[in-house]
């Protein structure tokens, strides 16, 4: 399997990436052989975060005994030193491993201070001095923050959400860490689930060779998909292109990634899916979305108490309950003609 160099890091992954966060959603057993399948099938690269509740542990079960043919990136999103020590302790633990290849800093609000002595940076940096961690990076969704982590200098990866709805400024965060020999890790290649074709997806990472992938898998389909794709190493079609620019046409403007920063919500509204009712009801099998619990759900909209909490956390800067009306909207109106479909 083709392995890219991740920057200055000088970790050779392979261009198709696990990411771990859907096992958490799976039982011990069967994300133990999934992940282990995608080892033997050559995938060399797993990504995984203390705050995905039990995916390290699984990893690490999966993982332990061949340790040293693996690179494993994990995240904390603690905001002060000891926080962050006892998470690289804690995920050191869960993954039955004396190092991790690649600590990220999970989405922080503000760019860790590496000469704040009490701050985060200096938690990662004694432990890289220790041995634990090997090299340290940032993922974000905010385009200052990623844009202020490649100027500092401080940073060897970056991971932003990066697909084929990207826009010029995306490109140009690619770009910018070409420049600096940083590594960039693209999550959200299906922009959340919204983009349903694989190859197009695939293709169009294809194209960037500084670009690594991350592909959440949770299903044994999911996995051949990915490993069949890799295989067969599809490069851009004009067909291709032609459901790339459909797609992009169709999503463009404001909608949601579903990355959940907005949650909790205080009404407890189910934001990352109701802000994107619409493209799920026409982009995916629609008949779920037409049950009674779902149209409970949705109705839960109508009790948002008006807080802008999701909206002022939203890393986007949509405005969350402006967007959920419309989807509403949208909703009660596709229910009216659908909700009886077989």
């Amino acid at each position: 399997m083709e392995k890219v160099r991740l920057g200055r890091t000088e970790l050779y992954v392979t261009k198709t990436a696990f990411g771990a966060l859907p096992i958490q959603r799976i039982s011990k057993a069967d994300a133990v052989k999934l992940v282990r399948r995608a080892y033997e099938a050559g995938i060399n690269y797993f990504d995984t975060a203390n705050m995905y509740t039990d995916s390290e542990e699984k990893l690490g079960a999966a993982l332990h005994d061949v340790r040293q043919n693996v690179i494993i990136s994990t995240k904390s999103g603690g905001t002060d030193k000891k926080t962050v020590l006892a998470h690289i302790e804690e995920s050191l633990r869960r993954m039955q491993t004396d190092y991790i290849d690649l600590f990220q800093f999970h989405n922080p609000a503000v760019l860790p201070d590496p000469n704040d002595p009490d701050g985060p940076y200096a938690a990662a940096l004694e432990m890289q001095q220790k041995g634990y961690i090997r090299h340290i990076g940032i993922t974000n969704h905010r385009l200052h923050v990623a844009r202020e982590s490649i100027e500092s200098g401080a940073f060897e990866t970056l991971q932003f959400p990066f697909c084929y709805l990207a826009s010029g400024q995306d490109y140009d965060l690619v770009e910018r860490c070409r420049q600096a020999d940083m590594g960039f890790i693209a999550m959200k290649g299906l922009s959340g689930g919204l983009l349903n074709n694989a190859e197009a997806c695939y293709a169009f990472m294809r194209q960037y060779d500084n670009v690594v992938p991350i592909w959440g898998i949770q299903h044994e389909w999911e996995l051949d998909q990915w490993l069949e794709l890799t295989e067969r190493d599809p490069g851009m079609t004009p067909e291709l292109e032609e459901v790339i620019r459909k797609d992009r046409q169709e999503l463009a403007g404001e909608f949601c990634r579903s990355c959940g920063y907005c949650l909790p919500c205080a009404a407890g509204i189910d934001i990352p899916q109701a802000a994107r009712m619409s493209a799920l009801l026409r982009r995916s099998p629609y008949q779920p979305y037409m049950s009674d619990e779902w149209h409970a759900k949705m109705h839960k909209i109508e009790e948002c108490v008006h807080c802008d909490a999701c909206k002022s956390r939203c890393p986007y800067g949509l405005d969350t309950p402006a967007l959920l009306q419309r989807m509403l909207a949208d909703y009660d109106a596709f229910y009216a003609v659908h909700h009886n479909d077989k």
